[in-house]
Formats: structure tokens, sequence, C-alpha cells
């Protein structure tokens, strides 16, 4: 029988795939669909969007000017994040081998495809790419790191937490220490075969 975590996390799911039907819905109401990961609106639709554009120089005018001294500061953390990505990518390359832990996909996580939206400006959709990777790269990061979590730790920590990962829920309890060597080779086992796409959280 199953217990209150997991019927929670079975509806988790089952709402994942209810929004997932949604947005569906949604790409039909906006008249747009994927071709091969690529975004193809009809042509009265990008037509319309076109004629919706700021121009820059109108976008920039409106711009507040602390908003562009600022503006260097959000872009200097793009190398950070590229660096983050590629460590990342590379440990979990020869780590996750080693450990037997299923590997996690960049493009599960990381989406760079605002800028084919004809209703935004160059800068608007410069501003879209960096945060489409930026916001990517955390999540993608976050998954190798609960998959990490998973194979060498997984012991809920004693104070509650804001925001902890998806698989956290199927950590052993802290000072449950009967439970935790049998949960940790079932983990692992787990681990080994997890799924491709990303869990829900």
């Amino acid at each position: 029988m199953p217990n209150t975590i997991e019927r929670i996390l079975t509806g988790m799911r089952d709402l994942q795939e209810q929004l997932e039907i949604e947005l569906s819905k949604k790409r039909e109401a906006f008249r747009y669909r994927l071709e091969n990961g690529r975004v193809v609106f009809e042509a009265e639709v990008k037509s319309r969007h076109r004629a919706m554009r700021v121009n820059l120089l109108t976008f920039l005018a409106a711009t507040r000017p602390m908003v562009v001294l600022t503006a260097p500061l959000i872009y200097a953390l793009l190398l950070p994040f590229a660096l983050l990505d590629l460590f990342v990518s590379v440990y979990q390359a020869v780590c996750f081998r080693a450990y037997g832990i299923a590997r996690v996909r960049r493009q599960d996580y990381i989406a760079i495809d605002r800028q084919h939206l004809a209703y935004l400006n160059g800068l608007q959709k410069l501003n879209c790419v960096y945060c489409g990777y930026c916001n990517g790269v955390i999540a993608y990061v976050r998954e190798i790191g609960a998959r990490t979590e998973s194979y060498w730790c997984p012991i809920k920590h004693a104070r509650h937490l804001e925001g902890v990962h998806a698989r956290y829920s199927g950590f052993t309890e802290f000072g449950e220490a009967e439970a935790f060597d049998p949960a940790l080779a079932q983990i692992r086992t787990d681990l080994a075969k997890a799924p491709q796409e990303p869990p829900v959280g």
C-alpha cells in the first residue's frame, strides 16, 4: 500500500501530465508548432507579431538609467555560468560513468527559443537567450547535484529546507539508521536507470 509521500508524488506526476496537455492547447491557441525542435508560427501570426515589436531606440529611451548601468553586471555572469556548465558537464561525463549513474541530458533543461518571437526587438531577444541559458544551466546543474547527493548521501536534513530538489522526498529520514543501507542500495540501483526526462519538482 503506497504511503502518503508516494501518493503525493503520484499526484504531482499526474498534475505535470495535465500541465503538458494544457500547454499543448496553448500552442494551438497561439498558432505555432514545433518542427525538429524549432518554433514555427503561422505566417499571419508572425506578421502581426512584427507589427507589435517596439523599436530598439524607443525601447532604450523608455528604460531607466539604472537598468542600463547595471546591465554589465548581469552579463558579466555569463562567463561563470559557461564555466559552471563546462565543469559540471565534464564532471558528469567522467564521474557518472564511474558511479553507474544515468547521465542528465542538457537539452532537457536548457531551452533557447524565445529569439524566434517576432514581437521582441534585438535587445529583448538577447536578454531572453541569456535568461534561457543561465536558468537552464541552473536547472541542469541542480539535477546533476541531486543525482550526486542521491548516490552519496540520500538523508534528509534535520531542519526544513525551502526549494529542495525532486529526489529529496525519496531520501531516508534524519536519524533513521536501520533504513539507510537498504535505501542507499535501492537508490543507487534506481539511479543507474534514472529516466532521462527531468523529474517532477
